[in-house]
């Protein structure tokens, strides 16, 4: 019983350390937004877990290492919003998978998506006729955005397609 008892009050500490941090760093903690973002999600678990398991090492080993992790990423967060090269360096540019109707077969290799993935998406965003599509693009998040409307509606604007990939 006392190993679970120290299970549950390790699991709860570094919880809370996680819950803390977050709200010092906000939201974008566990966002979707770029491969960068999700190896940080994905170490912050890891320590969570070595921490719960690890019972030989002291639970503020786990602390400092999830505290280094924030700094990490609140340290990049601002360098890539200060230098394009850097963002370059860590982000997936959006990736145009389809414009005006017609598939870009080549993009959406890049993309590693199918034609069954991408009319699932069109279905998705309501999509009902191919015409109607102006443009899918694969985000540097990995979501699909589906811009469509009528043939009457005017095309995206240059600066919504500012940064697109063709």
């Amino acid at each position: 019983m006392d190993i679970a008892l120290q299970i549950t009050l390790r699991a709860a500490l570094t919880i809370a350390v996680i819950i803390a941090l977050t709200r010092i760093h906000g939201l974008r903690s566990f966002s979707k937004m770029s491969g960068f973002d999700f190896a940080i999600t994905v170490s912050i678990g890891s320590v969570l877990a070595g921490a719960v398991t690890t019972l030989s090492t002291p639970v503020w080993h786990f602390v400092v290492a999830l505290v280094a992790l924030f700094i990490v990423q609140f340290v990049t967060a601002n360098l890539r919003a200060r230098s394009g090269t850097v963002e370059c360096a860590l982000d997936n540019g959006p990736l145009l998978v389809m414009e005006k109707g017609t598939v870009l077969e080549g993009n959406l290799l890049k993309a590693g998506m199918t034609r069954s993935d991408l009319w699932a998406k069109l279905r998705e965003a309501n999509a009902y006729q191919i015409s109607n599509v102006f443009a899918v693009v694969v985000e540097s998040t990995g979501d699909v955005s589906v811009l469509h409307g009528t043939k009457d509606d005017s095309p995206p604007s240059d600066e919504v397609m500012q940064g697109v990939l063709r």
